[in-house]
C-alpha cells in the first residue's frame, strides 16, 4: 500500500473512531482527540485542505451538542 494511501486509510479509521465514540457516548475529548489526529495524519501526509473541512464540521457538531 503506498503511504499516501496508508494516510487516506488511517484518516478515515480516525474519522470513523471519533463518530462511534461520540454514538456511543464516550468523552467528548476523547472523541475530539481522534478528530485532531485525522488532521494531524492529514497534515503530515498533504491531505490537510481535504480533510480539515470534514473536521471542521465534527468538531463545529461536538461544541454545538456540548451546549444543548
Amino acid at each position: 500500500m503506498a503511504a499516501g494511501d496508508e494516510a487516506r486509510a488511517k484518516i478515515q479509521r480516525l474519522l470513523v473512531t471519533g463518530d462511534n465514540r461520540l454514538k456511543q457516548g464516550v468523552a467528548r475529548e476523547k472523541v475530539r482527540e481522534s478528530y485532531e489526529q485525522a488532521l494531524a495524519v492529514a497534515r503530515e501526509a498533504g491531505l490537510e485542505d481535504a480533510v480539515r473541512p470534514l473536521v471542521e464540521l465534527r468538531l463545529a457538531d461536538l461544541d454545538a451538542s456540548a451546549s444543548d
